[in-house]
């Protein structure tokens, strides 16, 4: 059907757009509508809304086009809600009908969406283009998917069928049916598609071996999968050819078995084959072809493969009656090349290709053998037999045999064989017959071929996927053989889709026990069956013919006859309905009745053919030809077919020849169809049945899926559907049907021990522990999981489910399984990381241990004083405690003052942190804000860029027209400066002309002048009108406003009295908490001082709060008694009501409609209170809530108080407000109230009119000039009213409608010129005559000047259209300064609300100091606060109990407004009626005003014939003036001349004494003559014009004669027009009367009515009333609740400032937390240093004490510099200490910055959680305003419609309400925002309420681990002390050795020159005291060392012996 195309996106074909479907607007209209189905001859149904019933007929509207027509009730058909639109499975559809599922097909086609489920099956509508939804991408996403988890598609099918198959170890089959060219054959290649990819068996396995027991192994080129899907290709070729409806139809039906192992590979496949249509290889249709195979090998084979074939060109064979067709889009070429690849992919060998190959050539060679009749004899000869040899040599034939077979044939009488002569027609169908034959063997041969190759194991694979690939139910209009064959496999597999679908289910609920009403679905298809197939009692019709084929004088007749002799009494049998010679019989079958034509049915079942021929082929020198035709020897009484036929020499013979579509068959195995007993012989019949009961067989032990293919139309047009084409595959599908009982029966079902097993996990706790019967732990199960009992029945030994239940359970399933895995990972990631890290610590601190050990070893292990000084530190007492007191006190100072420190910067970071948080809050703000503006501004742009570019392709279109005439009039400027010349020579001549001219231009222009004056005017006209008409439409848009918002008051109005009702409890609730825990902190208070008093008091508190449940008790007592008393009365107004409305049924007709509206608005009413019990519950919870936070905070009692009072003040300011708002709705009831009197009123004046009306008929002549100027008004008023129906989104379209409007009137003003300028053209033509006679280039001159004005008018008219294009320019951006200045008030708005933001944040700072001195007294009230809690909760279920009796009081309040806006829905019909009403008279007017026009279209031209012939008559008297002027001027040249004359003889006369010189005279005479002669010239040429003139004056008297009869004619005509039209008026008027009248009854009716229903309404005011308080008490439960809110919003700004500011202490933290690093580094730079230094400073000591003892003169200068070196090891070992204590106080902080930035972290992470719930709240508040916004609309619609009658009387009314009403909106749109925002920021608070409970106990837990972390430091800090107090005293023994060494050291220097012989002789004795001194000095620092080691952890030296522990 379909491949994929690269670049569109395959999710828009699969997909549903949601959110056009989920469209309240579409809803609303589908409600108010009550659109249902009508039938219709073009689309099958269309769409119309129900207007009025009428009995058994419906009058309807259609919602096309508006028409109105009456339908019958049982014709009409629901339609779907609109949510209903494009859904994928049918059978969800609530209304489910015809109509409904052809307009879901329809609607999801035109969306791209071909794929539909219906029921169990799947519908798919031929897309007639390539769709990218088959791409290996698309298999992947739906590999492993549920079919509910996906859209639908084929391959959803496909994967679960192969699912269930591997799940259920279930056969499955597919089985695509449908017509020709519907896409069953491409769906069967995706499905095999589908499959290959996902069970492909090349995943780590190889092909199985072949079995030896074939004797040709066959190669196996290429894997399993690629040579399954290489089959297709090549049976399409052999098989598929090209019809009128498809250009590849399959022309034989295929059943292919896929067979896969236990693991779900595929290992080999099985295909079988039906019904080859083989008569197509001889003869085929017009514009049709025969199979592929024949032209692929035409066009693709090579020369030396035509030669090998005998292959010629298309034209040349017979058999291809059309020649070559192409198909669009494909080439034989190329296919043949795929064709040939695709036999070697399936291991086919080249001979058998060729042996193939030769077979096709010789069946088209078949086709060219002709035959001729011998003359005196019938029998036939063959002439040439060329043909013969060619087909002989193809197929290994002798040519004489075979021509001696075909023309003479042995045929066996009794027991001799005889040679009979055969007649033409005879040998011409034998040889056809043959022809067919071979093919279809060939065919058979082939299937059987590819089944060898694709079977690859002995074995049947563990399970099997069957694809039936069969024609679908064929009806048409001569159905012959073929179609009985076909219909009846229908017939079989609709019984198979019956009996699955519905027969096995209800007998199994029968069986299992459930309780089901047995259905007939008329779906019983034995009967039709039986008529087909009963071999005998009575036989059927493939019984009788193949009987009727038995006998040799049967003809089809007898067949017939004898058909209608047997089953004429059949219920499905029927005599046709049409002639005799059209059809023979009538089937009925499921799809509908089906008339059969008999012709050639005998010969078709028979298929006979020509024995002799068929052993030739047996015995041919061709293996592959004798292959083929071995069967045949076997079944040689066939033959006795061709005896029967032969020795009839009977007409029927001749009708061989025109037999058509003859039928085959194939089997599996290769030639079993023949292996039949001896002198058996089988018809086409028997082996149709045959097959097709196997394939039954075959299909009943599988698990069948439907897939209904639909051709949309027989033009093969992608996106058109043709209704009634796909409403008959529907019909024929059964598709309807399925869709019925899937929904009606319960099509899942499970086991019991199976549902347990599978679903026991979705309700642990509902089956005990223990055995326990399977039918009642399903039972259990089904309680726990609330399951609706219709959706499941529970049988003996499974239970039932129906559609859809068991994927929802699935997914619960799936769910629960994940977050139990999810759950199990996270414990055992945990636990796993717990114990890696437990033992990286306990190896660390190993480690560090052993380092230490291991160096303290070293370095005493070969130290002889070691010993020594670790038996005498014991023995050393310190006796400095009092030192090291005073030094431990002096740092515990330092460390609280750095406490200090530290917590005067926390206090720093935080203040700084609350900054930040408000900064950022009023950025965010600011941000919001702007984006809100951006948006705007935005849209804004778009649309004054599309106005732009609209206004710019405009001026485009105008600057490239100037630019054109611009040109032209640059060329003509150039041609007139070249004129130029030759004009100022002519000038002088042509002055009197030119005043003749320059008159008449004088007229022209005063005619344009008048023409601009008055389109001036128009445009005036039009500008006054459109402002008027945007004031009225203004006025209209306030209105409309004015009435929505009332009616969202009223609901608001409505919700807050329920809202009231509900919170009011909870309020109570708290106050009652609130002053019990007061009373009880005082009573604590004196607890404290008397706890003798403190039980009395109690009992006095129990003891007054019984008295006060008991005053509540007696008021809720006289509650109920209201309550009933209040039904009562209620009854009573229900009593009454009823009444009044079988009053109004009996009068109006019309009510009864509305009761479904009434029941639909009580559904949506329950669907409230359902709203209103989850609001209640959301209630409950939140109250829990607030008595959680009352239990954790009870500091807050105190905030509560305060916030008590500001509530109390609220509710004030609420009471003032509401009773001001009562005012106001009062006050808008009453004009409400006046509005419609007024309406009345106009009613009454409209009935007064219409009497003027019908006095005013005779003088409707004379005003039809008036009525022409008001027509025009009208007109203006109603284009204007159109442009401005819109608001400011439709400012574009009214200005491109006022633009085109202008066009079209500039286009009728340059028609108009362009008439006058036709006529002055004429006029200056008849002038051009007189001037050519003249002189040419005057004539030149006019055309000049003629073409100038006509580029200066174009140019005029070009600048009139930019001074309109500027106006409106200017306007548009009038309305852009407009919105700019609405935009900064909302800004100005916007600040003004951040600056309240800003006051609230300082008031919630306040609060929170009060909270922080509050907290101190929170410890001592917890407990006796626990104690009282007790009695609040005996307390609270009381209430509790008293809060449901209360719910039941709101139930009979919310009871009776039902009742009454059941009462509001009848008056809104009444003004229905009245508006109806109002629309008839306004079509009244406008048929008025469309007459006047045509009155005034007929004056206007009259008027412009009157003045074309005034001009004409202008015209004429200025050239008869010019004509006197030219006659006077000539008369004066005349004069002129004889005096001239009289002179020049004078002057000739008197020569002498003149005194002039003769030469001069002579020049005087010549210029005398010359101008003679040009007098005669001139007076020549005016002659010529006069005499034009005269002419030209004749032509426009005779013209100006034929215009005025002719204008004559036209006004007689007009005046009849004029005159038929007031008959047709006059008639009209006389019905719109009648219909008035008919009105006017009905509306007092319907006065009478209202009356009535105004004295319920006054009973109901009462009730109204009642309502109204509960509405105030419920505004002052909302104050309060804003209150509540405003202390939300101070708490969660407090915990954004909180959140801000570890923000920022984070940052800062990071700052010093890289300082510190920094800092590290250097000091662990400067210790690295000072170690270098400290071992250099041991390595001078060791050396300079060596000198000491090498040198005792050097010992004093040696001890200063000891001392020194001393001095240094001491200052070293301080600063090494400063640096240890930095080190760890640097640590210290780095484990603090890092802990506080992991919690900064997390607490980032769930403000961003928070942000991004607040961002999806926002998103769906904005859904809902865009919800609002186009309710709005609709509101504002509907109001337009019902109140732009009263307008013009409300226009002064509404001017003086304008500004209160602006004030009221402006309230409550601020109103509107607050409750928006409160309710966003309430679901903001509870998050963050949550997020500080987490913060606080975050807060705990840092506080316990800093607790204990300061015990540690102290702990140490202790240690410390001591090892510090060890070092002192070391260092004092050290010093007090020091100092005995150095006395002793003198004293030995005072007797070294004395004992030098006894220190030679006593050497040891002094060495050792030396070395001894020296050791001490060593052991000195290694005491040292080994202190310092004592400091970082003295405890952990376990190898050497420990350091004293002091």
């Amino acid at each position: 059907m379909a491949q994929r195309s690269g670049q569109e996106d395959p999710e828009r074909y699969l997909f549903v757009d949601r959110a056009v479907i989920y469209n309240p607007a579409t809803q609303a209209d589908w409600t108010a509508k009550k659109l249902v189905w009508i039938p219709s001859e073009r689309h099958g149904f269309e769409a119309a809304s129900i207007k009025e019933e009428k009995g058994d007929e419906v009058l309807v509207e259609l919602a096309e086009n508006g028409k109105k027509a009456l339908v019958n009730k049982d014709d009409i058909q629901k339609m779907n809600p609109p949510k209903f639109s494009k859904v994928e499975d049918m059978a969800e559809l609530t209304c489910l009908n015809e109509a409904s599922v052809l307009h879901n097909l329809k609607d999801r086609y035109y969306s791209g969406l071909i794929y539909t489920y219906s029921g169990l099956f799947c519908v798919v509508i031929n897309p007639y283009k390539n769709l990218p939804i088959y791409s290996e991408n698309i298999i992947e996403m739906y590999r492993g998917k549920k079919r509910h988890e996906m859209p639908p598609h084929i391959y959803a099918i496909s994967e679960s069928a192969y699912r269930c198959m591997l799940q259920d170890r279930e056969d499955q089959s597919i089985l695509c049916t449908g017509e020709s060219g519907a896409g069953k054959t491409e769906n069967t290649k995706k499905v095999i598609q589908y499959l290959a990819h996902v069970a492909s068996s090349h995943k780590g396995r190889k092909d199985h071996n072949i079995p030896p027991e074939s004797p040709k192994p066959v190669k196996h080129q290429g894997e399993l999968e690629r040579q399954l899907l290489q089959a297709n290709p090549i049976l399409e070729s052999f098989g598929n050819a090209k019809t009128v409806k498809n250009d590849n139809s399959s022309r034989f039906g295929k059943f292919i078995r896929i067979n896969f192992d236990v693991t779900g590979y595929i290992v080999g496949a099985n295909i079988e084959t039906y019904l080859l249509e083989k008569s197509r290889a001889v003869r085929q249709a017009k514009d049709e072809r025969t199979f592929h195979i024949f032209y692929q090998l035409l066009a693709g084979a090579g020369e030396h493969l035509k030669s090998d074939l005998l292959l010629e060109g298309f034209n040349n064979y017979r058999f291809l009656s059309n020649g070559y067709i192409p198909i669009p889009g494909q080439q034989d070429k190329d296919n043949f090349q795929e064709t040939m690849e695709a036999m070697h992919i399936m291991g086919f060998s080249h001979d058998e290709i060729l042996s193939m190959l030769k077979v096709v050539s010789s069946v088209l060679q078949f086709g060219n053998i002709s035959f001729k009749k011998e003359r005196n004899t019938d029998q036939a000869s063959m002439p040439e037999n060329t043909v013969a040899q060619k087909l002989c040599h193809l197929l290994g034939m002798n040519v004489m045999e075979f021509t001696r077979a075909i023309l003479t044939p042995r045929i066996k009488v009794g027991r001799d064989y005889v040679q009979k002569a055969q007649t033409k027609e005879q040998a011409d169908f034998a040889v056809e017959a043959l022809a067919k034959a071979t093919y279809e063997r060939l065919f058979r041969w082939l299937v059987h071929r590819i089944n060898k190759a694709l079977d690859r194991t002995k074995r049947q694979g563990a399970s099997f996927i069957g694809i039936l690939d069969i024609a679908g139910f064929e009806i048409f209009e001569l159905n012959s053989f073929e179609q009985l064959c076909i219909n009846y496999t229908n017939e079989k597999l609709q019984q198979l889709f019956n009996h699955t679908m519905f027969i096995l289910e209800q007998e199994e609920y029968q069986r299992e026990g459930i309780e089901w009403n047995f259905i007939d679905f008329g779906l019983d298809l034995q009967p039709c069956i039986d008529l087909i197939e009963r071999p005998a009692n009575p036989p059927g019709v493939l019984a009788l013919l193949d009987e009727e084929c038995w006998f040799p004088k049967a003809t089809d007749k007898t067949f017939v006859e004898k058909l209608v002799q047997e089953q004429g009494t059949h219920s499905k049998f029927q005599k046709p309905r049409q002639l005799k010679d059209k059809a023979d019989f009538c089937i009925i079958h499921y799809a509908g009745k089906v008339d059969y034509k008999a012709d050639e049915w005998l010969m078709k079942n028979m298929d006979p053919l020509n024995d002799n021929v068929a052993t030739l082929l047996h015995q041919s020198s061709d293996k592959f030809v004798a292959e083929l035709w071995k069967d045949e020897i076997q079944n040689i009484q066939r033959a006795c077919f061709y005896d029967n036929i032969t020795g009839l020499h009977d007409p029927p013979v001749d009708r061989i020849v025109g037999l058509d579509q003859v039928t085959g068959i194939t089997e599996t195995a290769f030639g079993s169809a023949y292996k039949t007993k001896k002198g058996m012989f089988r018809t086409v019949g028997q082996l149709y049945k045959e097959s097709l009961t196997k394939l039954m067989a075959t299909l009943r032990n599988t698990n069948p899926n439907f897939v209904r293919c639909i051709i949309p139309n027989h033009e093969k047009r992608a996106g058109k559907l043709d209704p009634h084409l796909v409403l008959d595959q529907l019909r024929c599908n059964g598709v309807l049907e399925g869709i019925r009982i899937c929904r009606q029966g319960f099509p899942n079902r499970i086991v019991f021990q199976e549902f347990r097993q599978r679903y026991e996990i979705l309700t642990p706790n509902a089956i005990p522990k223990g055995f326990m019967d399977g039918k009642q732990a399903c039972e259990r199960m089904i309680r726990a999981l609330e399951l609706d009992p219709n959706l499941y029945r529970i049988g003996q030994s499974k239970i039932f489910f129906r559609a859809g239940v068991l994927a929802h359970l699935e997914e619960e399933r799936d769910l629960k399984i994940t977050d139990i895995i999810i759950f199990f990972q996270a414990v055992c990631r945990g636990y796993l990381a717990r114990k890696a890290f437990a033992k990286k610590q306990q190896q660390l601190s190993a480690l560090k241990i052993l380092q230490r050990n291991c160096a303290a070893y070293l370095k005493l292990r070969h130290w002889q004083w070691w010993r020594v000084f670790t038996k005498v530190k014991p023995l050393l007492q310190v006796t400095r405690q009092e030192e090291e007191l005073q030094a431990k006190d002096e740092e515990l100072m330092k460390v609280k003052e750095k406490q200090t420190k530290v917590e005067a910067e926390l206090e720093e970071m935080e203040r700084k942190h609350q900054q930040l948080l408000e900064e950022k809050n009023i950025l965010a703000e600011q941000l919001q804000a702007e984006t809100e503006l951006f948006a705007e501004a935005e849209e804004m742009r778009a649309r004054l860029a599309a106005k732009k570019q609209e206004l710019e392709e405009i001026l485009h279109d105008l600057e490239s027209r100037v630019e054109e005439e611009e040109e032209r009039n640059q060329i003509l400027q150039n041609e007139k400066k070249k004129m130029q010349g030759h004009i100022q020579d002519l000038e002088e001549q042509l002055d009197e002309e030119e005043g003749a001219r320059q008159k008449l231009q004088l007229e022209k222009v005063t005619a344009e002048a008048k023409i601009k004056k008055m389109e001036e005017e128009i445009l005036l006209l039009e500008d006054q009108n459109s402002k008027f008409l945007k004031e009225k439409k203004l006025m209209e848009d306030r209105i409309a406003e004015c009435t929505s918002q009332l009616a969202e008051e009223e609901e608001k109005a409505k919700n807050l009295a329920k809202l009231k009702n509900k919170q009011e409890m909870m309020i109570t609730d708290l106050e009652e908490r609130l002053k019990k825990e007061e009373k009880t902190r005082q009573e604590l208070e004196k607890a404290k001082r008397k706890l003798d008093g403190e039980t009395t008091d109690l009992q006095d508190q129990i003891a007054e709060l019984q008295a006060q449940i008991e005053e509540l008790k007696i008021q809720l007592a006289k509650k109920e008694e209201e309550l009933q008393a209040a039904l009562a009365r209620g009854d009573e107004e229900a009593v009454q009501k009823n009444n009044a409305l079988k009053v109004i049924r009996e009068l109006q007709a019309q009510i009864a409609e509305l009761q479904e509206d009434l029941e639909s608005e009580k559904a949506s009413r329950n669907k409230a209170e359902k709203q209103k019990r989850d609001l209640s519950e959301e209630l409950e919870a939140l109250k829990t809530e607030l008595e959680d936070t009352l239990d954790t905070t009870a500091a807050q009692q105190e905030l509560r108080t305060k916030r008590e009072q500001e509530v109390a003040e609220l509710k004030k300011a609420i009471e003032e407000e509401t009773k001001n708002h009562e005012a106001q709705i009062q006050e808008i009831r009453q004009r409400h109230a006046t509005a419609l009197e007024e309406l009345s009123e106009q009613l009454e004046q409209a009935k007064r009119f219409k009497a003027n009306l019908e006095k005013n008929k005779q003088g409707l002549e004379s005003d039809n000039k008036e009525l022409a100027c008001e027509v025009k008004v009208l007109q203006q008023v109603k284009a204007e009213s159109e442009h401005k129906r819109k608001k400011l989104d439709a400012q574009v379209q009214e200005l491109t409608a006022k633009v085109t409007e202008g066009e079209r009137l500039r286009v009728e003003l340059a028609e108009k010129a362009n008439k006058l300028q036709n006529e002055l053209d004429n006029v200056s033509s008849l002038l051009e005559e007189a001037e050519k006679k003249g002189i040419k280039f005057a004539k030149d001159a006019a055309s000049l000047e003629s073409q100038l004005q006509d580029t200066q008018e174009l140019l005029q008219e070009e600048t009139r259209q930019k001074l309109n294009l500027s106006s409106r320019i200017r306007q548009l951006e009038e309305e852009k300064n407009n919105l700019q200045e609405q935009q900064e008030e909302e800004e100005e708005a916007r600040k003004n609300l951040e600056k309240q933001m800003l006051a609230l944040q300082s008031q919630l700072a306040d609060a929170k100091k009060k909270v922080d001195d509050d907290l101190g007294t929170i410890e001592g009230l917890e407990e006796n606060k626990k104690k009282l809690l007790k009695d609040m909760e005996s307390l609270s279920q009381r209430l509790e109990e008293k809060a449901i009796a209360y719910d039941k009081l709101e139930k009979t309040k919310n009871r009776l407004q039902q009742e009454l806006d059941d009462l509001m829905v009848d008056l809104d019909h009444q003004r229905q009626i009245v508006s109806n009403l109002e629309k008839k008279q306004k079509k009244f007017d406008q048929m008025l005003a469309e007459e006047k026009n045509i009155s005034a279209r007929y004056a206007e031209e009259r008027d412009r014939a009157e003045a074309e012939a005034r001009e004409k008559e202008t015209k004429a008297l200025s050239l008869a003036r010019a004509l006197e002027e030219a006659l006077e001027a000539k008369e004066e040249f005349e004069r002129q001349n004889k005096q001239l004359r009289a002179d020049m003889e004078d002057l000739m006369s008197s020569k002498d004494d003149v005194g002039k010189n003769v030469h001069e005279l002579e020049k005087s005479k010549r210029t005398l003559e010359q101008q003679v002669e040009e007098m005669r010239t001139q007076l020549e040429e005016l002659e010529d014009e006069l005499q034009a003139t005269e002419d030209a004056k004749l032509r426009l008297e005779v013209n100006m004669q034929a215009m005025k009869a002719q204008f004559e004619r036209d006004l007689q005509a007009r005046d009849e027009q004029n005159e038929e039209k007031k008959r047709m008026l006059v008639k009209q008027v006389r019905e719109l009367e009648a219909e008035l009248e008919d009105e006017r009854k009905q509306r007092a009716l319907a006065v009478a009515a209202k009356k009535k229903m105004e004295m319920d309404l006054k009973d109901l005011e009462g009730q109204i009333e009642a309502a109204n308080k509960a509405r105030d008490e419920a505004i002052k439960q909302l104050r309060k609740l804003q209150a509540q809110m405003k202390d939300y919003q101070r708490e969660l700004e407090e915990a954004r400032a909180s959140r801000d500011e570890i923000f920022a202490q984070s940052k800062e933290s990071e700052k010093k937390l890289k300082g510190l690093e920094a800092e590290i580094l250097q000091l662990q730079e400067e210790f690295a240093a000072s170690e270098r230094a400290r071992r250099h400073a041991e390595q001078e000591r060791d050396e300079l004490a060596d000198e000491i003892a090498n040198s005792a003169s050097g010992k004093s200068a040696l001890l200063d510099e000891k001392r020194r070196l001393e001095a240094r090891i001491a200052q070293l070992e301080e600063e090494l200490e400063e640096e240890q204590s930095n080190m760890e106080l640097l640590n210290e902080r780095f484990r603090k910055t890092t802990l506080q930035v992991d919690t900064l972290n997390s607490e980032l992470a769930g403000e961003r959680s928070a942000a991004q719930k607040s961002e999806n709240a926002r998103q769906q508040l904005e859904r809902q305003n865009k919800e609002l916004k186009a309710k709005l609309q609709e509101l504002e619609g509907s109001v337009k419609s019902k109140f732009k009658a009263t307008i013009s009387t409300l226009e002064a009314k509404i001017v003086q309400l304008e500004e209160q009403l602006e004030q009221e909106a402006k309230e409550r749109a601020a109103a509107n925002k607050l409750v928006r925002r409160t309710e966003k920021k309430l679901k903001e608070v509870f998050m963050q309420v949550e997020d500080e409970r987490r913060h606080a106990d975050q807060y705990k837990e840092q506080m316990e681990k800093a607790n204990a972390r300061m015990k540690q430091l102290k702990r140490q800090l202790e240690e410390a002390e001591e090892e510090a107090t060890r070092a002192n005293a070391s260092r004092r023994k050290l010093q007090r050795e020091l100092d005995d060494a150095t006395e002793a050291n003198e004293g030995l220097s005072r007797e070294v020159s004395t004992l030098k012989n006894r220190l030679r002789r006593g050497g040891p004795i002094t060495f050792s005291s030396r070395s001894g001194r020296r050791q001490l000095h060593i052991e000195g620092a290694s005491l040292e060392l080994s202190d310092d080691d004592a400091e970082s952890k003295g405890s952990d030296v376990n190898e050497a012996p420990p350091a004293p522990a002091e």
